[in-house]
Formats: structure tokens, C-alpha cells, sequence
């Protein structure tokens, strides 16, 4: 079962970078990605509390125009794979997680520059072959763009599987005990980081009130966060549709006004 487990993982790792480079259904989100993983591993629970904690770091940050940023659903299927196998309360799995899925998710930085070089190469070649009319060979070329993506992730995958027990191992017996502490407590506060980041990229000053309704509703009257959202659907929706009255309104008065100058 280990092994199957494991083949699964790397399978899953080559696969959503593929998605993220391509296909896009969602499966490269930390969050998404933790799911299958729970799936594999039949660890449900500390799979999503993983991949949610991971899922709150990579707010407000994209790979925007080809950029490179920290793969972050990479780290959260390395970190929950290997936590999940060698730990046995959440609180341990998210120490062991961040521990082990940081460091691989910003390695995974350097890991994507290297492919979309190497994938410039492989451009180069094919159109080279395009050139010279050569165009099943042209295809059969092409076929290697993805594959060097997805190597690119199912490498460092391969690795954790085969010696992710052992670095555990070594994090859990030789590391001191306020260094794993202080990767709980940071894996607490990173969430935090992950939402201020995405309120830099949001009209939040805008509307500070819906923030502070929010605040409320959660903080103080203990709403669960799906009545929260519900709630703010709403408002989105009671919104959208009034400016889209108020837009109507002012292009029939618009109208009416050239119809008006015509008459004249």
C-alpha cells in the first residue's frame, strides 16, 4: 500500500504542474492539491488543515506574466505526504509540513526558471524542424516541453517519497524542541501574512465597512464562515445589481438626450 501510495503522489505531482501550465482546473491550488492527497493517504483531516494553511500563504501572490513565484502546491503535497506518514497529531503534521514543504516550495522557484529554459531549447528545435517542413517530427519534439515541467516537480516529489521519513526522522530527534514549536506558531501566523498580502491587491479602503461587517459577524456573534460568505454574496449581489441599474439608467438618460438635441 505504501508504495502504490507513493507512486500516486508522484503521478499527482506531475500532473498538476501540467495543470498549471496549461490546462488550468484548479488542481495546482495548495488547497485542491491536499485534497487528492488526503484521498491517496485516507487522511482527510489533516490533509486540508495542510493544505489550507498552505493555500492562505499563497494569497496574493501569482505568477503573473511567466513569473516565477514559490510553488506552494508543490509544498503542500510534499509536506502533507510526508507529515501524514510520520506524524500522528495535527499539530506535529504542520510543523513537519512547513518544515519540509517551504524549502521544496521555494525550490521550486529555481526548479521553473530551469524548465522554461531548458523548454527554450526545446522551442528553438521545433522550429527548427518547422522550418524544414519537418512537422511530425516537429510534434514528437513539442511532446517535451511538458515533460520537462513535469519532471521538474515529480523529481523533488520522488526524492521526499523515497527520503522523506528519513529527514523527518532527523527533524523530529535532533532538532530542538522551540525550533518545532516555533514553526507551529509560524504556520499559525503565515495565514495572516497571506491575507495582508491579498488586501494590498484589493480596494480594501474602499470598502472597509464590508471588512469590518465581516470582523464582526465572525469575531463577535461566532459565525461560521460559510454564513459569512453567504452573507457577503449578498451584499456582492445587492451591489452588482444597482450599479448595473444605475449604469442602465444613465445610458437611457444619455439617450434621451441626444434624441432630444435631434429634435431641436
Amino acid at each position: 500500500m505504501d508504495i502504490i501510495q507513493g507512486i500516486l503522489i508522484i503521478l499527482l505531482s506531475f500532473w498538476v504542474v501540467l495543470d498549471q501550465q496549461g490546462l488550468v482546473v484548479v488542481t495546482w491550488f495548495p488547497i485542491m492539491v491536499s485534497l487528492f492527497v488526503g484521498l491517496i493517504m485516507g487522511d482527510m483531516e489533516t490533509a486540508m488543515v495542510i493544505g489550507g494553511t498552505f493555500q492562505l500563504m499563497s494569497l496574493g501572490v501569482a505568477n503573473i506574466g511567466g513569473s516565477s513565484v514559490p510553488n506552494w502546491g508543490l509544498a503542500a503535497l510534499v509536506g502533507g505526504y510526508v507529515a501524514i506518514k510520520s506524524t500522528t497529531t495535527i499539530e506535529e503534521a504542520k510543523a513537519v509540513a512547513l518544515a519540509v514543504g517551504v524549502p521544496v516550495g521555494m525550490l521550486g522557484i529555481q526548479l521553473d526558471v530551469l524548465a522554461k529554459i531548458l523548454n527554450t531549447y526545446v522551442a528553438h528545435w521545433a522550429q527548427k524542424t518547422a522550418n524544414a517542413k519537418q512537422f511530425e517530427k516537429m510534434n514528437r519534439i513539442l511532446w517535451i516541453g511538458p515533460l520537462i515541467f513535469g519532471l521538474s516537480t515529480a523529481i523533488p516529489t520522488t526524492l521526499c517519497v523515497l527520503f522523506g521519513q528519513t529527514i523527518v526522522t532527523l527533524i523530529l530527534n535532533y532538532v530542538p524542541d522551540w525550533v518545532t514549536s516555533g514553526l507551529t506558531i509560524a504556520g499559525n501566523m503565515l495565514p495572516v501574512v497571506g491575507i495582508a498580502l491579498l488586501l494590498q491587491v484589493m480596494p480594501a479602503k474602499k470598502y472597509l465597512s464590508l471588512l469590518l461587517i465581516g470582523f464582526v459577524l465572525t469575531a463577535y456573534l461566532n459565525l461560521p464562515i460559510l454564513g459569512v460568505s453567504i452573507v457577503g454574496l449578498a451584499l456582492a449581489y445587492y451591489y452588482f445589481t444597482t450599479t448595473i441599474q444605475k449604469v442602465t439608467t444613465s445610458n437611457l438618460n444619455t439617450v434621451e438626450e441626444i434624441g432630444d438635441d435631434f429634435d431641436e
